[in-house]
């Protein structure tokens, strides 16, 4: 039998959760010996090689792209995991939530301080996904098995969750690990 397979992805959020698990350091390599990494751009993979034991999601959901890649690991993932603030809630890209999209899409490409725009034309190609009325957290679209909060989660944070997973051991994640105070 081969090793655990763990994919990783990000979707409306700034890749910081991807770059707190590469600050799990040398252990990078204690778990390269663990698991092999599928679909992620840890490893460049861009199709799901088969099923996956662990994945981790990065980020909310604002377009409808994001949205099918979230539901597209749920469907190759026996555990799927909200990775930090953005997936879990939104995080900052949901800051635009109070406002109507056509107030945000106004502002970006019409009105906004800094926006030169002679022809006054909101990009409207049939090759960019459909943005969403709001961010929705990924709990929201999918079922999510389990969250790990912070902005981004600490690398110890991730580190521990999925050795406890791919060790069939309940994630028992020390209060250190999960403070934000």
């Amino acid at each position: 039998m081969g090793k655990p397979k763990v994919a990783t992805t990000s979707l409306a959020g700034c890749f910081g959760c991807h770059m707190s698990l590469l600050d799990i350091d040398d252990r990078i390599l204690d778990l390269v010996e663990l698991v092999d990494f599928d679909k992620s751009p840890i490893d460049d993979i861009k199709n799901f090689t088969g099923r996956v034991t662990v994945g981790l999601i990065e980020g909310g959901c604002c377009n409808e792209h994001n949205v099918h890649v979230l539901q597209d690991f749920r469907k190759h993932c026996d555990i799927l995991i909200s990775v930090g603030d953005c997936a879990i809630m939104g995080g900052l890209p949901a800051m635009r939530n109070n406002i109507p999209l056509k107030e945000c899409f106004d502002e970006a490409y019409l009105t906004g301080p800094t926006v030169y725009n002679p022809d006054g034309i909101i990009p409207n190609d049939k090759a960019l996904p459909l943005i969403l009325d709001k961010v929705y957290p990924c709990h929201e679209v999918v079922k999510i098995d389990y969250h790990l909060p912070g902005c981004p989660p600490p690398a110890d944070t991730l580190w521990e969750a999925l050795v406890a997973l791919l060790s069939d051991k309940p994630i028992e994640l020390p209060y250190e690990l999960i403070k934000y105070d």
